[in-house]
């Protein structure tokens, strides 16, 4: 096992700090979006303010996502479980005014070697759309 680091390009949101961090601080704001996931990648979502546990294609059992830290209008880190690697990922805010926020996702992880070269790329990419995804997103709208 290796620690691995990967963070994802900066993007930039048109909402505030504020704003982003009210919706990713609380998993259940994720019952606004659960029908743009794709339901053959992820099935048997429950959700709760703090985790949420899906089964993932590909992985066979469920995995939990859960938030273990967070700093207002900052920082939001997640845990994961259920999977066989130690690992969290975290979201990071940076606002610039309150129309320009910028946003980087950082994952670490206990990778096995055999496995890294497979993933180090998938992950990168997974990460910086993410990324995208995120700055994209009409927090404004959730109030």
């Amino acid at each position: 096992m290796s620690e691995s680091k990967y963070e994802s390009k900066i993007t930039s949101s048109a909402c505030s700090a504020a704003q982003i961090y009210k919706v990713i601080s609380n998993l259940q704001n994720l019952e606004k979006v659960k029908d743009l996931i794709p339901k053959d990648k992820i099935q048997e979502m429950e959700i709760e303010s703090d985790r949420v546990r899906m089964k993932v294609d590909g992985l066979g059992q469920k995995i939990t996502i859960a938030i273990v830290d967070r700093i207002e209008n900052d920082t939001v880190k997640f845990g994961l479980e259920g999977i066989p690697m130690d690992g969290n990922f975290w979201i990071q805010l940076k606002e610039i005014s309150p129309t320009d926020t910028r946003i980087k996702l950082t994952v670490k992880a206990d990778i096995p070697m055999m496995f890294k070269f497979m993933i180090d790329k998938k992950l990168q990419q997974g990460l910086d759309q993410a990324a995208e995804m995120l700055a994209q997103m009409p927090f404004s709208m959730w109030g």
